[in-house]
């Protein structure tokens, strides 16, 4: 596995996109607490409230595994995504 850069650009890039995943989260579950616990009184049977809670718990579940699974990746290949990134802005500035 490569050195990750000295480049603190690369670093500050990489955190605020993990600090915004992890505020997009944070929103996701607040959202879906809020909308559960608003809906689940029109469950007419036991059986529907318990699907309700599945599917939003599943999609909960694949949700954040995805977003956990993109800073991961984000962070093995930080170099390579953040300073093709940087590489293009640079020359952007120079013109």
């Amino acid at each position: 596995m490569a050195q990750p850069s000295e480049d603190p650009r690369i670093a500050q890039m990489f955190g605020g996109d993990r600090i915004w995943s992890l505020v997009a989260v944070i929103a996701l579950w607040a959202l879906y607490a809020f909308v559960f616990y608003e809906v689940k009184d029109f469950a007419t049977t036991p059986e529907v409230f318990w699907a309700l809670a599945v599917s939003a718990a599943l999609v909960l579940l694949f949700n954040t595994a995805s977003i956990v699974a993109m800073i991961a990746h984000l962070g093995h290949e930080r170099d390579e995504i953040y300073g093709l990134d940087l590489h293009y802005l640079d020359i952007e500035n120079k013109s």
